[in-house]
């Protein structure tokens, strides 16, 4: 009403958009959503059939669809609502953007999310640049319901897909989460948890205690890594690596590069296999580039799965704006996204993984879990003097910081470094 314009609300479908909101009947009043919004008095008038209303000062509105997009050529629009952002086609965003740019407009998304995808992308734009404004509201900041109905609502979520599905459901449509909406999730409550509870951030690394690393070892093209530090008796989850290469001589640069050559380099337990295209085993390689190798010992999916779950209940998970926190980003992802296939007929999940890129970063972090308890945490280095001091006790005594043989021996030492030079 301030602005004569075009403005527009986007559904993920056009048909979606008639049912959701042109025709849909609040319940509690018995009227029609779309006249409660925009009482007739401030029409000019209504198309029903394309779902277009003018107001009397000129301005429109109109309900579209994502789906429909490319309809809406030539138009010169002032602002756009997309509804339920996540399950519409991002591409509608793309062409409908340069148009608001010109006209100096604007846009709200206004979604729950469905895993991982373009409206995460878009969630965390908003949060890092300041032109933008966004917000996360679960069911626990707007109190719209009660702990009992919230309750009641997880036992029937649990009760329609399982205990797995339906909480990952329920985590979705109250918690306002990205990574347990993922169907089939093996670990997604589990980093919902853990973003929730801020042990996904910042975590710098430690050098008084070293950076072990564990690799998966799959396919030449797939070799994700996760390096880890024991602090405290707690995991510190602090970098990702995936090869570009194949060549373990490239990862081992690379981890010396980074300053993780001092720990264990933990893997599967299939390490002594012939390596890619040579005689040598992939143990003997790793080893013959000074790596400290620990082969984990083979143990179910399901004990690897568990532990997994485990590890990500106590650790830490880097995720900050440098370097690492980049990678780590990808190897977070992959976490989210490791999940198990679907049986469409018997509609229940199997256990095996589905073969995507994920698979090989969630079978990584599974060594993880069975790795990083078996760390015998660092002896503190002790420092000792080897220049010989004296001083005066109480009684007038002179006593040394060194044992007789100790000093003899410092003196030397001393004595062959001044004939050595």
């Amino acid at each position: 009403m301030e602005r004569p314009a075009t403005y527009w609300t986007a559904l993920p479908e056009y048909a979606q958009a008639r049912k959701a909101l042109w025709t849909a009947v609040n319940p509690h009043s018995g009227m029609r959503r779309i006249d409660e919004a925009f009482p007739h008095e401030i029409r000019e008038s209504t198309n029903e059939s394309e779902m277009f209303i003018r107001f009397v000062n000129g301005s429109t509105w109109q309900l579209i669809g994502s789906d429909r997009y490319n309809a809406l050529v030539g138009a010169s629009v002032a602002g756009v609502t997309f509804s339920e952002f996540a399950l519409a086609n991002p591409a509608a965003w793309g062409y409908i953007r340069p148009m608001l740019e010109e006209n100096d407009g604007w846009a709200a998304f206004i979604t729950t999310p469905r895993g991982p995808n373009h409206a995460k992308s878009m969630y965390e734009l908003g949060q890092k640049n300041k032109n933008w404004f966004a917000q996360s509201l679960s069911v626990l900041d707007t109190g719209a319901l009660n702990e009992e109905q919230l309750a009641e609502s997880l036992e029937e979520y649990k009760a329609i897909y399982g205990d797995d599905f339906g909480l990952a459901m329920y985590e979705q449509e109250y918690l306002v989460s990205f990574s347990g909406a993922t169907i089939g999730a093996y670990w997604g409550s589990e980093i919902s948890r853990a973003e929730r509870d801020g042990r996904v951030r910042d975590v710098p690394i430690d050098r008084d205690y070293p950076v072990h690393v564990v690799m998966d070892l799959g396919k030449a093209a797939n070799n994700p890594m996760f390096m880890f530090q024991v602090i405290a008796d707690r995991p510190h989850i602090v970098d990702f690596y995936r090869p570009e290469t194949d060549d373990l001589d490239d990862w081992c640069k690379w981890l010396d590069d980074k300053g993780y050559g001092d720990g264990n380099t933990y893997v599967p337990h299939d390490i002594a296999v012939t390596e890619w295209g040579s005689t040598r085993t992939r143990l003997e390689t790793l080893q013959a580039k000074g790596r400290k190798v620990v082969a984990i010992p083979r143990v179910s999916v399901a004990d690897g799965l568990q532990a997994g779950r485990t590890t990500i209940n106590e650790a830490l998970i880097h995720k900050g704006d440098d370097e690492r926190g980049v990678r780590m980003e990808l190897g977070l992802e992959g976490l989210k996204n490791y999940r198990r296939e679907w049986d469409d007929e018997l509609k229940v999940f199997r256990m095996n993984p589905v073969k995507d890129w994920a698979e090989h970063i969630g079978s990584a972090f599974r060594y993880l879990g069975l790795s990083w308890r078996n760390v015998v945490p660092p002896r503190k280095k002790e420092y000792k003097s080897t220049e010989q001091t004296f001083q005066i006790d109480e009684y007038g005594r002179m006593r040394s910081n060194m044992s007789v043989k100790e000093a003899v021996d410092a003196m030397i030492k001393r004595k062959r470094a001044f004939s050595d030079d």
